[in-house]
């Protein structure tokens, strides 16, 4: 189904070439003037070059022609050449009824799929998830949903932090506490137990003690070092050690996840990458691109064209020891030979752009990526408090991800029992499901590059540009659509009518820009106008809700044009939350 402004574009198109122009002057806008139309075409201004004529003649030609179109209500020419253009209600509500009956509210699949994989999340295992995983997952999530809903295989990847010294200190600890523990026997040859020599709790509290020690005591982190190595190099101990902390950590962190509704399609590491290193390292060498530098091996990625300097990407250290850097590149060699993207999109904080220049200009450089193979860098800003500062605890340290969520579902569930009365369970249960949109809604509605500051009073209220105005605003709906059942009427028998008022074509017009904007805000990897669009079209359907009698309009054949637009309006909200990643409950 071809988008609104593609079909009042064609017409207009048309308009030029009968008046004597060319028709590439025709393109239409939504209006910046929305007192005056609906939308407007600029083209004779740029016309009047080439036609050496005042814009407003070519405008008024135009709009001459456009007056014989019965899809437009008015067209208008203004000083100094702008072709101001209201539609007409027939032509709105022919559109919307097409819109009612095609699959994704007439948003056409995208011509050629791409296999695109998003790489998001990016814990660390062994270590609870905190406020600052908030933006990855969240928007991740979004990005991914959105790929698929205009038809692309999206493919998620969660990349866990499951390698390193992180490792070696955990190994450590726990063989200073458990020495008898047969992973430390380097003569054991037996199974190792399938069950994990520790919880998720004592995890938690092992690395951070682990952590904190080596750097008070060099000597532990030296052993931390030489088991890091070990792990590295295949002890089988300490290998099964490893598969323990993944399973554990994993198992917790899907949890978490969940209650975000972040899902993952993999739950790669760096430790999966590990196997292409030395493959990957002996190519860069045998192919001249890499070379010895202070003793570590690097590779040139500065440009002719660079205006700031970019340093070499190092692939391993003077200890032969690989790096971030090195685990990157390893696995966009797997990620290629295993799924042949077409993309890839890395959702992390702004602040690593520079580092993530020099691995993208790297893999280009080495040619680890396909000559056609996008990569792509989304970096977002920070999740600040109300003093402009990175969000932290009272007590100034980073929140847990958990402890976040449960004080914006308890303030959910204060303001939903201080409404009405309410069954406390179904209380809890729906003060989940808002407190959910509030965090989303609240993160997705900034666009993903600028900082914002997490103000939990804003994101929960019921008013304004926030995640519960828009799921009240369902939940109005679904409440009249569900009374108008109740009292006999059968939504299959209804159809969209022609506009009778002013808030009531302004609704449909919304409703009508759908598959332009779902299109647009994929192409420009912007949630964001997603989020925006649904606070415009909740805010057109309050107004008109507002003015008009809905179930108790007497003409019935109005009530059920009125009824067949709800539908409409409901389908198109949830199918947009759908893609942000929450769901609107059944009452509020």
């Amino acid at each position: 189904m071809k988008k609104i402004l593609d079909l009042i574009s064609e017409q207009v198109a048309a308009a030029f070439v009968q008046a004597g122009y060319d028709e590439t002057y025709g393109k239409v806008s939504i209006s910046n003037r929305p007192d005056l139309c609906e939308y407007q075409c600029n083209g004779a201004m740029a016309a009047a070059k080439r036609y050496h004529k005042a814009p407003i003649m070519i405008a008024g030609d135009v709009v001459a022609v456009l007056k014989e179109n019965d899809i437009f209500e008015q067209a208008d020419a203004a000083a100094p050449g702008f072709i101001n253009i209201k539609v007409s209600p027939a032509f709105v509500s022919d559109y919307l009824k097409e819109m009612s009956v095609s699959e994704k509210f007439g948003l056409e699949p995208v011509k050629e799929p791409r296999t695109i994989m998003i790489d998001y999340g990016g814990p660390n295992v062994a270590k609870p998830l905190h406020v600052g995983h908030l933006r990855s997952a969240i928007i991740g999530e979004s990005i991914k949903r959105l790929g698929r809903y205009v038809g692309h295989r999206m493919i998620g990847d969660v990349h866990l932090g499951d390698w390193g010294l992180q490792m070696g200190l955990i190994i450590t600890e726990l063989r200073r506490r458990r020495p008898q523990l047969v992973y430390f026997d380097p003569d054991y040859e037996g199974e190792y137990p399938k069950e994990a020599p520790f919880t998720i709790s004592e995890l938690e509290e092992i690395y951070p003690a682990a952590s904190a020690y080596s750097k008070e005591h060099p000597d532990y982190k030296e052993e931390a070092m030489q088991a890091t190595y070990e792990l590295q190099h295949g002890r089988r101990g300490y290998q099964a050690l490893l598969s323990h902390i993944l399973n554990v950590s994993v198992t917790d962190l899907k949890r978490n996840y969940r209650n975000l509704n972040v899902d993952f399609d993999l739950w790669k590491g760096e430790s999966d990458a590990q196997p292409y290193i030395p493959e990957m390292v002996q190519y860069m060498k045998d192919e001249g691109y890499a070379y010895i530098s202070d003793g570590a091996l690097v590779v040139d990625v500065k440009e002719e064209t660079d205006t700031k300097e970019i340093p070499p990407c190092m692939i391993l250290k003077s200890d032969g020891a690989s790096l971030y850097n090195t685990t990157d590149l390893a696995t966009i060699v797997w990620r290629m030979r295993d799924y042949h993207p077409d993309e890839l999109i890395y959702v992390v904080d702004k602040r690593q752009e520079l580092y993530f220049t020099q691995v993208f200009r790297c893999a280009r450089k080495t040619k680890l990526v396909d000559e056609d193979t996008k990569l792509t860098f989304l970096g977002f800003g920070t999740m600040n408090g109300k003093d402009g500062k990175p969000f932290k605890t009272r007590e100034g340290g980073v929140m847990r991800l958990e402890k976040l969520i449960d004080g914006i579902n308890e303030e959910m569930y204060r303001k939903i029992v201080e409404n009405h009365e309410a069954d406390p369970e179904e209380a809890r249960q729906t003060a989940k499901i808002v407190g959910l949109s509030a965090i989303k809604y609240g993160d997705l509605s900034n666009q993903a590059s600028k900082d914002y500051i997490f103000d939990i009073d804003r994101f929960t209220s019921f008013e304004g540009n926030t995640g519960p105005y828009i799921l009240y605003t369902i939940v109005r709906i679904k409440s009249i659509l569900n009374k108008y059942r109740e009292n006999g009427g059968q939504t299959q028998d209804c159809v969209i009518r022609p506009a009778q008022s002013a808030s009531e074509k302004a609704l449909m017009l919304q409703l009508a820009r759908f598959n332009g904007v779902m299109e647009n805000a994929f192409e420009e990897i912007a949630p964001h106008k997603v989020c925006s669009y649904i606070y415009d079209l909740a805010n057109e359907f309050n107004h008109f809700y507002h003015e008009t009698k809905i179930l108790t309009q007497e003409d019935e054949e109005k009530k059920r044009g009125y009824i067949a637009l709800l539908m409409l309006a409901k389908g198109v909200l949830e199918d947009c939350i759908d893609v942000l990643g929450f769901s609107a409950p059944d009452r509020m």
